[in-house]
């Protein structure tokens, strides 16, 4: 504590502790910086999907245009086979020579530079990845842009907060707000992108990060109204409140999709072990998923690219349940084949088609609702469960149809997903490549044990008190043989106020250091300005003994500073940890069936 003028220790620490302890000015700085990053992200998002568009046009169709195209309208025949191995060969060239960064879906490689790499990302990546991810997608790649977005959003963040003066927390929220934006600007879906951010990337929930990507999702929405439109990338009209029977054929399609999400990812890193184990460079692997690739779009020409005209198709009920089956069947084994190889590519547009698929193939069993409804629900249920993202899959699939009438089921299905998933699998389809390259990755968010748990409930209260003029010698002599952590000395002025305070271990150690035993207690007992009150969290007490390099801390009354109540040691962590332990583990009743009696009864 911060001594007041007269020497005694500063009101209790619990009065000026708010909410949220990181909260300062600096957000302030960072939010600022977060109207570029929305605003960078906004048109790096318009510049890809028109690169996509452009490579789409140059391989299937020899013409040079931005504008989207979509590769099942092809008139190549069997030419068609070769693109996609073409494509496969430039993005592993790029990827060997250029920054094996590149490879893969995106979401992975920015956890992982969240995690290990203190944020950073190198800024070839920024120019690398969406130019690999244009040509595998404009080659027939069964992919989605907003992985690459991310990625590329997050680099370019990364590389600002290279250059800028900031913490690596600080530099992991513009790495995340340039990530989410860039998704935001793509698919218009503000809040999506924001949850996508919380429930993914910030592994926190705090304001210090929150309100700058907040800030870049924002702007990034802005410019993408100014620059693509501001309607839903997939309208449909829905009615405005199912009825109740739907939401059992929600949670029926959410179970399903669960399980399906399961295999998916099961299936990725099985094409990606069977890739390891093959006697060539990876970077001829992305040639042999282009020709899995080039072989699934004969057999069912709509499942090469995106997909968005074909998600659309079955948002509108166009598409018949043979082409849908073979839809779902050929988007899933060639998508889980390239993603294995290691091409560019992300994850969340075929997730939408798959999970559109099996929830168009459901709706003919399932009862009271229509098949644009269960497509939109299995969309979002593919999402929550193989990304373990329920909330960023329901109100991802609403947003970008506007259908909000469908809330309710979306949630059910979403979270049913994310149950199946998280019972059947250790880790999803994000998580599963980094914890493979040796980094485990927890998403449980909690407030920090040492936060809820007071001084109080930790604090030692056997205190002895010793007169200042005692020499070390004869206090410790006085105190007897018990351990430091049964008690701690008060030093007592002559006038029987408390000056300061020591454990017998602080006074063994000073005569361990060869200190003189004869020397009062009172120049080597520590003040009374720094200590804890016992409404305090015992993350503040830590700090405090952490700073001191001390054994212990006094506790003092909350109302009078200048009387020492108890004290806490190093072990408070340990003793807090075990208090919440068993508060979460312990199971109990504390009711029984006897409480229901009328008063009275059952007495003899």
């Amino acid at each position: 504590m911060t001594p007041d003028p007269g020497g005694s220790p500063s009101p209790p620490a619990v009065e000026t502790l708010g909410d949220f302890a990181s909260a300062d000015r600096r957000i302030l700085v960072l939010a600022a910086w977060a109207i570029l990053l929305g605003t960078v992200a906004a048109f790096i998002a318009v510049a890809l999907l028109g690169l996509i568009g452009l490579f789409t046009n140059l391989f299937y169709y020899g013409r040079l245009s931005f504008s989207f195209a979509s590769p099942a309208g092809n008139t190549l025949g069997l030419y068609a086979l070769a693109i996609p191995v073409v494509g496969g060969l430039l993005v592993g060239g790029l990827a060997r020579f250029g920054s094996e960064r590149i490879r893969g879906h995106g979401i992975p490689e920015a956890i992982e530079a969240i995690l290990v790499n203190k944020s950073r990302i190198e800024p070839k990546v920024t120019v690398l990845k969406p130019v690999a991810t244009a040509i595998s997608i404009g080659s027939g790649g069964p992919f989605g842009a907003e992985g690459p977005i991310i990625m590329t959003g997050g680099a370019f963040g990364s590389v600002l907060g290279q250059f800028l003066h900031v913490s690596a927390q600080e530099r992991k929220t513009l790495l995340v707000a340039g990530a989410v934006a860039g998704m935001a600007a793509t698919f218009n879906a503000p809040l999506a992108a924001a949850l996508l951010a919380v429930e993914l990337l910030l592994f926190e929930w705090k304001p210090r990060s929150l309100i700058p990507v907040g800030t870049a999702v924002a702007v990034a929405t802005v410019w993408r109204w100014q620059l693509l439109g501001s309607g839903p990338l997939f309208p449909l009209a829905l009615p405005a409140n199912p009825v109740p029977a739907t939401l059992v054929g929600a949670l029926a399609v959410g179970l399903v999709a669960g399980a399906l999400s399961a295999a998916l990812t099961w299936s990725v890193y099985a094409s990606e072990d069977a890739f390891r184990r093959l006697p060539i460079h990876w970077m001829w692997w992305p040639a042999l998923g282009g020709l899995a690739i080039g072989i699934g779009g004969l057999i069912e020409p709509r499942a090469l690219g995106v997909g968005y005209n074909s998600i659309d198709d079955l948002l509108l009920a166009r598409l018949g349940l043979a082409v849908v089956l073979g839809l779902l069947l050929v988007k899933a084994v060639i998508w889980a084949v390239s993603l294995g190889s290691g091409t560019s590519g992300g994850v969340l547009a075929p997730l939408l088609l798959i999970g559109g698929s099996l929830g168009a193939l459901m709706a003919t069993v399932l009862p009271d609702g229509s098949v644009g409804l269960y497509v939109l629900v299995g969309m979002g249920a593919m999402i929550g469960g193989t990304m373990r993202a329920p909330f960023t899959g329901a109100v991802f699939s609403l947003e970008l149809t506007h259908a909000f009438g469908a809330l309710l089921p979306l949630l059910v299905a979403a979270l049913a997903a994310d149950a199946v998933t998280v019972l059947v699998l250790k880790r999803s389809i994000l998580t599963e490549k980094v914890a493979r390259r040796g980094v485990h990755v927890t998403r449980e968010y909690s407030v920090d044990p040492l936060d809820r748990v007071s001084v109080g409930a930790v604090m030692h209260t056997a205190l002895q008190f010793v007169p200042e003029e005692r020499s070390v010698g004869e206090a410790l002599r006085e105190a007897g043989p018990a351990d430091a952590r049964e008690a701690g000395l008060v030093v007592l002025s002559e006038g029987g106020t408390p000056t300061g305070f020591v454990t017998r271990g602080e006074l063994r150690s000073f005569l361990d250091r060869n200190g003189d035993p004869e020397v009062r207690i009172a120049r080597v007992a520590p003040d009374l300005r720094t200590a804890a009150c016992p409404g305090d969290p015992v993350r503040l007490a830590v700090d405090r003994l952490a700073v001191d390099g001390r054994e212990a801390l006094p506790v003092v009354d909350a109302s009078d500073p200048s009387q020492v109540v108890g004290f806490v040691t190093r072990e408070a962590p340990f003793e807090a940890r075990a208090q919440w332990t068993r508060l979460e583990t312990d199971r109990e009743r504390s009711l029984s069936a006897a409480f229901w009696r009328p008063l009275g009864r059952g007495r003899s």
